[in-house]
């Protein structure tokens, strides 16, 4: 009966706890020996791990042991050579005390090799052949779990090539894989032994580094690697410069690999702003993660008009009357309390949800011009100011929001201001050229905010529609303590009205402040000495207290 089985198979009996085999089959006599004692010895002198182990796991299954498992796996050898075997028991009727299994001997090697093979394709790189992704967060744990001897711990580094889709978009891909190998190379030779590499990313690697010293031997391996790459890359006829950003992130106690790695990828971001190679604060990636709360945050506020505007005066500085309100978003959060704009705005920006943020400004703004106008059932003698962002600039149709608005609230354009920060301006003026023209077309007038801050070009003030300079606070504040800042101020104002611009000066906050700039010729200006930034309902009877007793007849 055995004999008609495909694989090799034999009959095990139990009788008064000893084992022996009453009965196999020609494939089973040439895989296994038997001892003189009645015990299996082995599938081959080789197979079994240990002397004894197909035994003890016979016993453990006929013995009714908890736990024990009807299969057995087995290897036979190492490297390539090895060869590995599947026990398999089922159980037979008993004769008598007498207890019977079958013992069948799968040869599971094909299978294991195959499932090797695939789980090598699947941890390494196919075009560098560097460990993958997958194997590097093996290799992270298994550090994790051994630090040898002679180390204090590990690091991660994550090394990301720098214009690397510029070189692939003008070069082709060819170029481009070409040169992830050559990069991949230069890695190579820059770490010492113990260490590993992978390949993580398109354009991104990752290393783990031994310390031996301490977080020192992790920056001395991100200064070899910056060394290495120092000579150019040569690409068919050309020489390319390329230069990598690096993130250091140390190993903690018990620590993810994946949020390891995280670190170090946060790390980067660092290094690409700074330029030098870079370490994981906590501290930073808290910052970080605040961020992105308040990013999601601020869309729901943008969409559920949670936002609210306050109002600056801009005042006159002969006369002391309002000249117009600059609107300015704020946001009171039901749990943080009050997020500063200094906080969000620069949130706003990044996510691009400055464009919906914008939107909503100046929609409120000219909103609430318009209920004042209505409000004194007269047009009032003063316009409001709306900043706009360089992101606003690049991305929206300006014209068409600034218009949409100012025909929903039946505003006439010179009611209204558009602040621009200097560095916006900068960033591309031919696109703040049409901008600016087409904004003027609407009759409304352009001022540059915190003028002296974006090294703007003289020709740019002469091209450009500007309207107002306004004179950033840097400047205004050291007036009374700093020669050169009432120097820089002076040149401003004469710069301003050679050019036919009006002059505005924020951050005046004492008498002094303002008495000394209208005395230098400076318009208006906006600080804390006049006014902190008011809410809708103020605005206008502040306006009201500011005016001249003939004027204030009217309202």
């Amino acid at each position: 009966m055995l004999d008609a089985l495909p694989i090799p198979a034999a009959i095990i009996e139990c009788s008064s706890g000893k084992l022996s085999i009453s009965a196999h089959n020609s494939r089973f006599s040439d895989a296994v020996a038997i001892s003189t004692a009645g015990t299996l010895e082995a599938v081959s002198a080789q197979c079994l791990a240990g002397e004894g182990l197909v035994y003890r796991h016979l016993a453990a299954w006929f013995g009714d042991d908890e736990g024990a498992k009807s299969d057995l796996d087995m290897r036979d050898g190492s490297g390539v050579a090895a060869r590995f075997y599947q026990l398999k028991l089922a159980p037979l009727p008993s004769n008598g005390e007498c207890r019977r299994a079958l013992l069948s001997v799968v040869d599971r090697t094909a299978e294991e090799q195959a499932e090797r093979t695939l789980r090598a394709e699947m941890l390494r790189d196919s075009l560098t052949g560097l460990p993958n992704r997958l194997a590097f967060t093996e290799v992270v744990e298994a550090a994790a779990r051994e630090t040898p001897p002679d180390c204090v711990g590990h690091a991660v580094l994550v090394v990301d090539m720098l214009r690397f889709s510029r070189i692939n978009e003008s070069m082709g891909s060819l170029a481009g894989d070409e040169l992830l190998i050559t990069f991949a190379r230069r890695l190579i030779s820059a770490l010492r032994a113990g260490d590993s590499l992978a390949r993580t990313g398109g354009n991104e690697f990752g290393i783990v580094v031994a310390l031996r010293r301490g977080t020192g031997d992790a920056l001395k391996a991100a200064t070899r690697i910056q060394d290495a790459m120092h000579a150019p890359f040569r690409l068919s006829e050309l020489e390319i410069k390329v230069d990598c950003a690096i993130g250091l992130a140390l190993m903690q106690p018990d620590q993810d690999a994946e949020e390891l790695f995280r670190n170090a990828q946060f790390a980067v971001k660092q290094a690409k702003a700074s330029g030098r190679p870079e370490v994981y604060e906590p501290k930073e990636a808290s910052l970080a993660r605040r961020r992105f709360s308040i990013e999601t945050e601020l869309r729901r506020a943008i969409e559920s008009d949670q936002l609210a505007m306050s109002y600056q005066p801009l005042v006159n500085l002969k006369t002391g009357e309002v000249s117009g309100f600059e609107a300015l978003a704020r946001w009171n959060h039901p749990d943080r309390g009050e997020i500063s704009p200094t906080e969000f705005i620069p949130v706003a920006e990044e996510s691009g949800l400055i464009l919906h943020l914008g939107r909503w400004a100046m929609n409120k703004a000219t909103e609430t011009l318009a209920g004042w106008d209505a409000e004194a059932r007269e047009r009032l003698p003063f316009n409001i100011a709306v900043n706009l962002s360089a992101i606003q600039i690049a991305r929206d149709d300006i014209t068409e929001m600034v218009g949409g608005a100012l025909r929903a609230s039946g505003l006439t354009g010179d009611r209204l201001t558009l602040e621009l920060t200097e560095s916006a301006i900068v960033q591309d003026p031919r696109r703040a050229t049409r901008v600016f023209d087409k904004l003027k077309a609407l009759d409304a007038r352009v001022a540059m905010d915190d003028f002296g801050t974006g090294y703007s070009s003289l020709a740019y003030l002469q091209r450009l529609p500007i309207d107002v300079l306004k004179i950033d606070r840097s400047f205004v504040s050291g007036m009374m303590t700093d020669p050169d800042s009432v120097a820089i101020v002076r040149a401003v104002l004469s710069l301003a009205e050679a050019l036919g611009m009006s002059t505005t000066a924020e951050g005046v906050e004492s008498r002094e402040l303002a008495t000394t700039l209208a005395a230098l010729g400076c318009v208006s200006g906006q600080g804390y000495f006049f006014a902190r930034p008011l809410e809708q309902a103020e605005a206008l009877p502040f306006w009201l207290s500011r005016l001249r007793p003939a004027a204030s007849k009217r309202y």
